[in-house]
């Protein structure tokens, strides 16, 4: 079996908060919104239909509970849950708490502003809060 790769930008901009049945669930470094990212541990997958029946099944399932976490942990307004792939080509789901009157609601947050960087102890307080509510 081949060791998962995972893409140098998704390494360089978040950081694994725990590994599901199928994916790396990663905190992109970004405290502007709570912001998740769901990676399939295959190799060499860009869309979803790449995936075997299976694994779409379980990656459908971690993207619901992950989602449902945040939302539950937020409070947010709405959950946006997206597959671009247009800068990283592996595949990879965005799962992003936005609220009413966040800085670019209600309009898309993709290349908006500069990301601001988590503290270190904020950036473990949140995945600690997220990783005991799965």
């Amino acid at each position: 079996m081949d060791t998962f790769r995972l893409d140098d930008r998704l390494a360089r901009d978040s950081v694994l908060i725990t590994k599901l049945g199928l994916c790396q669930l990663r905190l992109q470094n970004d405290k502007r919104w709570p912001w998740l990212v769901l990676v399939p541990q295959r190799n060499d997958m860009s869309e979803l239909f790449n995936l075997t029946p299976l694994d779409q099944a379980m990656l459908t399932f971690e993207t619901n509970q992950v989602a449902s976490t945040l939302k539950d942990l937020t409070g947010a307004t709405k959950i946006n849950v997206g597959a671009l792939g247009n800068i990283v080509r592996q595949l990879h789901i965005h799962i992003i708490a936005r609220n009413e009157g966040d800085e670019c609601w209600p309009g898309p947050i993709w290349g908006q502003g500069t990301p601001v960087p988590y503290a270190d102890d904020d950036r473990h307080d949140f995945m600690k809060k997220l990783g005991g509510a799965l």
